[in-house]
């Protein structure tokens, strides 16, 4: 596994100016980060296989054999707050370690940035956003907004721009089409050529109670904090009330981290008025902390 940056461009043939400076410690870095989320089985067996095809496929071009690059486009579905993003920008990283990509760079967009105000608009500023791309991600968060307006909107324009520039560009840059899962599936279906030129599709499940608390103490720890025993049971409680109220699949992740930088400015109140801070106030944050209640 060492050298993985120098194997794999090789592999692909990618040239001095195309490296950039991305090192093995880097890509070593970003799988890290990807392993120590949580959940997310399904993105991280995908990075495996890919290693090991790459792998493999470098061994055939030493040999003479053919070889195919991937096409990786790919359509990211789940609520708010189950990692999308987060994921995206850690595959512009790791596709860029592994040679896939040569820039590795994630272009973040919406769409108002690919939708314009009058007709041939829309298509030049959708290519404009592909040209900044090229060499890295293009990630589309709420993607099936495209598709909303009808056949007369230009949401449509931007739709048949993309999927031209997925074969005029083909292999030169990823497309990751993120949003709600039922959405995304009547917005894969409103163009005859767009569902068919994405191979990988993973679902983003909602977070377990439990998952949601490992969650919370990594946030904790990351910022150098801890939660007591009562702090961990307050957020249980309050993380049973909002999956009781059919309110956890709106936040996911990002309640939890609403949730901790709340106490966190809880607990700042709380001690700054003591005459006396010793290091393990500034460390454990206590049940009182905890907010009683989480507005969305």
């Amino acid at each position: 596994m060492l050298e993985r940056n120098k194997f794999f461009s090789s592999i692909f043939g990618l040239k001095g100016s195309q490296k950039g400076s991305f090192s093995d410690y880097d890509l070593n870095s970003a799988l890290d980060e990807l392993n120590s989320l949580v959940g997310l089985t399904n993105v991280k067996d995908l990075i495996k296989q890919l290693e090991a095809y790459i792998c493999l496929e470098g061994m055939r071009k030493e040999k003479g054999l053919k070889y195919e690059p991937l096409t990786l486009h790919m359509i990211f579905k789940g609520n708010p707050g189950t990692g999308k993003t987060t994921v995206a920008r850690l595959l512009g990283k790791i596709f860029k370690g592994i040679g896939i990509l040569s820039k590795g760079h994630v272009v973040e967009v919406e769409r108002a940035d690919l939708v314009g105000e009058y007709i041939g608009h829309t298509a030049q500023k959708t290519r404009d956003v592909v040209k900044k791309s090229i060499g890295g991600i293009m990630f589309i968060d709420e993607a099936y907004s495209l598709a909303r307006g009808g056949e007369k909107d230009f949401g449509k324009e931007a739709i048949d721009t993309l999927v031209k520039a997925m074969e005029d560009h083909k292999n030169e840059f990823i497309l990751i089409l993120a949003g709600y899962r039922d959405e995304m599936e009547y917005f894969l279906n409103t163009n005859p050529g767009l569902k068919s030129r994405f191979a990988f599709q993973f679902d983003f499940s909602d977070y377990t109670i439990d998952e949601l608390m490992l969650i919370s103490d990594k946030m904790t720890s990351d910022r150098d904090y801890k939660l007591t025993f009562k702090a961990k049971r307050k957020i249980y409680r309050l993380l049973i009330r909002c999956l009781n109220d059919n309110k956890l699949k709106e936040g996911n992740a990002r309640l939890v981290r609403n949730i901790i930088e709340k106490s966190i400015m809880n607990q700042a109140v709380r001690i700054y008025k003591k005459s006396s801070i010793e290091k393990s106030d500034l460390i454990f944050i206590e049940d009182v902390d905890i907010p009683d209640n989480i507005f969305y």
